[in-house]
């Protein structure tokens, strides 16, 4: 039987009672999926599961996403780190909302682990969006953002990884998205920012940005909306990207080996698109002069 033994009072629960090396029955997929929208992000311990049992556990809820920065063609994406300090998953995020579609979820598997360090924390982002006065509340509900992998690229290069900025610049151009996304299944309300890829708010000037940006990033720091997972060899976390953010603690020197599947949820439930509290999306963002991102 299938149990939720919830964490924190606003995120994260431990799962036990699946076997993620056998196919799920269809009740015990939709027990997850309902865990998942009710949690935000799940932990399984001790799943000592191959590559392609982590795939196909992934596949049953949703079709891989393939991130622009990783050039291997597979579902699986190996993290492999012993000095991530700066390389970007230390800073809280989602992943990759700089693309159109960005994904449902990841999967993620501890492979290697250093001795201590390198736990991850996930934040509540509808209490982020909940926790802002009602009056910021309306004029994030108005406001459109630009979110474009320049950052996250750039810090990948620093780090010596052979990844060529200006031909992925140009096959991901930056988007624009709702800066309140609301959840297509659970039709909440999530704060959609991020420090590693929104650059500025759209149609407000440069000094307006300079005031109102930082105060969104900064929501996420608050530890009433977190959850700190401390892995296992073994353990696979499974977030909904939607309504979350996560940051990777660098806190250590030795090899942390990480397996993740992304993944897309079925288009009958969520097409991916980023929407609004209007149901508008980053193409209903008003137009702008020129000047107004200088000003």
């Amino acid at each position: 039987m299938i149990e939720f033994q919830p964490l924190t009072r606003n995120i994260g629960a431990e799962v036990t009672g699946a076997d993620l090396s056998k196919p799920l029955a269809p009740d015990q997929t939709d027990q997850l999926r309902k865990g998942l929208l009710d949690h935000l992000v799940l932990f399984f311990r001790d799943q000592h599961i191959s590559d392609d049992e982590h795939v196909a556990f992934a596949n049953q809820f949703g079709t891989a996403n393939l991130p622009p920065m990783d050039h291997g063609g597979g579902a699986i994406h190996v993290l492999d780190q012993t000095s991530p300090k700066g390389e970007g998953g230390d800073q809280w995020h989602s992943d990759n909302t700089f693309m159109t579609t960005p994904p449902m979820g990841s999967l993620l598997r501890a492979v290697m682990l250093p001795d201590v360090g390198g736990d991850t924390l996930f934040a509540n982002m509808y209490l982020a969006y909940e926790s802002l006065a009602p009056w910021l509340q309306r004029l994030c509900d108005d406001l459109y953002a630009e979110h474009d992998l320049t950052m996250s690229v750039t810090k990948a290069i620093d780090k010596g990884h052979p990844l060529d900025l200006r031909e992925m610049q140009e096959k991901n151009p930056p988007v624009i998205h709702p800066v309140v996304r609301v959840h297509p299944e659970t039709g909440r309300k999530a704060l959609y920012v991020n420090r590693s890829s929104v650059t500025r708010l759209i149609g407000l000037s440069r000094r307006e940005n300079e005031a109102v940006l930082p105060l969104l990033f900064d929501v996420v720091r608050d530890p009433q909306f977190q959850v700190r997972l401390k892995w296992r060899v073994g353990t696979l976390a499974f977030w909904d990207n939607r309504p979350t953010q996560h940051y990777a603690v660098a806190d250590y020197t030795q090899r942390r080996k990480m397996h993740r599947v992304t993944i897309n949820c079925p288009a009958e439930i969520d097409n991916g698109i980023p929407k609004g509290p209007h149901g508008t999306t980053g193409q209903d963002a008003p137009q702008e002069p020129t000047a107004a991102r200088y000003l």
